[in-house]
């Protein structure tokens, strides 16, 4: 099963919610598309929230990265929250931990959007 995309507004913040796996293929390209397709129509506050993420692999993790510049280069914000523990592991083992803003809690992570 590859990665199921849906977004929705909380206030002026865009959650996009992941559920199964961010791999090499469509899970990753998918994700890839639908973060530009939210950055093209002017979202500037982007929360993920990858609580039903089950796994990442090493191209999801470069899709992540990929996200983040691209909001951040558009004058955006992207935050990351609900992160199981083994995705939590990997952003600690490649050291993504500091890139990322993360959150275990959903209201407090659309709180902290300036």
């Amino acid at each position: 099963m590859s990665v199921k995309l849906t977004s929705r507004q909380v206030g002026d913040v865009t959650v996009m919610d992941a559920a199964g796996r961010i791999t090499l293929g469509e899970g990753a390209s998918m994700f890839r598309d639908a973060i530009r397709e939210l950055v093209a129509k002017g979202n500037k506050k982007v929360l993920l929230n990858l609580g039903e993420v089950s796994y990442i692999d090493s191209s999801g993790i470069g899709e992540l990265v990929s996200g983040f510049t691209t909001v951040t280069n558009s004058g955006g914000q992207l935050k990351l929250v609900g992160l199981s523990k083994r995705v939590k592991d990997l952003l600690q083992i490649t050291k993504l931990y500091t890139v990322f803003e993360v959150f275990d809690d959903e209201t407090a992570a659309v709180r902290s959007f300036t």
